[in-house]
């Protein structure tokens, strides 16, 4: 069966994909050609991945082949993502979310949770974000948190008896997928935030303490729970409000489960050593995509035999290869260069605005907002910018600390899931859909705006950040 001609607005769509690059590519922008170029190539890959005229993973290799044939960069710079350890670990959590999936221990762990927590959906919904919030402590890793509530809330919608367009299933993947991006920056835990904080240390010459970190945006924290729980209940009000038979639904589904099978005891082991390790990962110093990744594949030996080769053919593969490219448009983008131009061309506008708090934080809030659309990996965008974050603060005589903080949460505003792994392993789910991402994402954003904006001028300064 052939495929469908594409529509109207999809072909004014790649037409604009494939415009806007070759006009960046030709025009005289006084530019080295190899920045120049290497520009063009991202613009073709940014405008694809904000229109989706094609597949996110799609438009990343090719885009990430382009750099390749068209010279801009060696091969080995091009496809540099798939040597990084985020794809890897996003590879990871989908064999985690399989193993507690197939062995039914989601389930049973999800029954005996709700059990205890409510048969309300508003609660259950809450509850979830919760655990998020305290699980940013133990598990740093937003990546590991998803993979881990996944299951829980595969289990609760099968409960509910949802379909995955319902508001059920949307309003929970959403909520506890956003939030798990946002947590990583209101903690000194995920992986930008501590790439922020050593650039803010090594850059700009202050100290930055984990517990201050925890202090400053604290009130952020709590209000970003409530706000959060408000605003998915509001814009995805459930079909059903509790569960049918309450709480002896639950108790019944356990007994028809019956004692833990001997699937469910050894994906149980595998699932608390990997939090273990994660967990204790100050003490071994092993990466959190490593721990993953071994656990992943231990459950595939045939001894072990939790997983098998069905398993991995039946994998969504897309997301792996979508972050692998979104990291090496953040290193092409570096070899090339083409971080300076950006980087000059964002921080033009803010010096009018040094002198007020207010703007200040305005211009650099909605700055690193927009900076973040060029930089897919939150972890390029921080750790390529916080340098020139720091410099400008030193020159300008303002606080490092307090603009490193601003710039960090910064990252924390997303509509896209390609702007974060955390997004993109919510997404592969398909429990919600990429306008789903916008709508939601556009709301919290300006929510989280709104508190910071009383934070910076009034609260930050009483804790000592001026």
């Amino acid at each position: 069966m052939l495929p469908s001609p594409p529509k109207f607005s999809q072909t004014i769509a790649f037409a604009v994909c494939v415009a806007v690059p070759l006009v960046i590519w030709f025009s005289p922008l006084g530019l080295q050609p190899q920045t120049q170029h290497g520009l063009a190539i991202v613009s073709f890959m940014v405008l694809a991945w904000i229109t989706q005229v094609m597949e996110f993973a799609i438009a990343g290799l090719i885009g990430c082949f382009l750099f390749w044939a068209l010279g801009v960069v060696r091969f080995n710079v091009a496809f540099s993502g798939f040597s990084n350890d985020t794809p890897w670990f996003l590879f990871a959590a989908l064999l985690l979310g399989r193993i507690a999936g197939k062995s039914g221990i989601a389930r049973r762990l999800a029954y005996s949770v709700m059990l205890r927590v409510g048969t309300t959906y508003s609660k259950i919904l809450l509850d979830l974000i919760i655990t998020d919030f305290l699980l940013t402590f133990i598990v740093p890793s937003g990546l590991a948190r998803v993979a881990i509530l996944a299951t829980i809330a595969l289990a609760l919608i099968e409960a509910f008896r949802a379909e995955k367009g319902s508001n059920i299933a949307r309003g929970m993947f959403l909520i506890m997928t956003y939030t798990g991006n946002l947590f990583d920056k209101m903690i000194l835990a995920g992986a930008g935030s501590i790439t922020a904080a050593g650039a803010m240390s090594k850059f700009g010459g202050v100290e930055v303490l984990w517990a201050q970190w925890l202090l400053a945006f604290l009130p952020c924290s709590i209000i970003t729970v409530l706000i959060a729980w408000r605003v998915t209940l509001w814009l995805y009000p459930p079909e059903r409000q509790t569960l049918a038979g309450g709480t002896e639904f639950f108790r019944s589904e356990l007994e028809k489960m019956g004692p833990w099978s001997f699937a469910e005891k050894k994906a149980g082991v595998l699932i608390a050593l990997a939090i273990l390790l994660w967990v204790t990962d100050f003490v071994h110093h092993f990466p959190p995509a490593m721990i993953a990744l071994g656990i992943g594949l231990c459950a595939l030996l045939p001894p072990v035999g939790i997983l098998d080769d069905d398993d991995m053919r039946t994998l969504n593969y897309m997301p792996v290869f979508f972050v692998a490219a979104a990291v090496s448009m953040g290193n092409v983008l570096e070899a090339t260069k083409g971080l300076e131009v950006l980087t000059r061309v964002v921080f033009a506008g803010i010096e009018p605005v040094t002198s007020n708090i207010h703007l200040l934080t305005v211009a650099m809030y909605w700055i690193g907002f927009v900076y973040h659309f060029f930089l897919a990996s939150e972890i390029s965008m921080l750790g390529t910018s916080m340098p020139l974050v720091m410099e400008f603060a030193k020159a300008h005589g303002m606080s490092p600390l307090m603009l490193g903080l601003i710039w960090t949460f910064s990252a924390g505003g997303k509509l896209f899931a390609y702007q974060s792994g955390v997004l993109v392993l919510g997404y592969s789910y398909g429990y919600f859909e990429a306008r789903d991402l916008v709508k939601i994402g556009a709301w919290l954003t300006l929510a989280e705006f709104a508190v910071l904006m009383l934070l910076v001028p009034f609260y930050w300064p009483l804790i000592g950040i001026h």
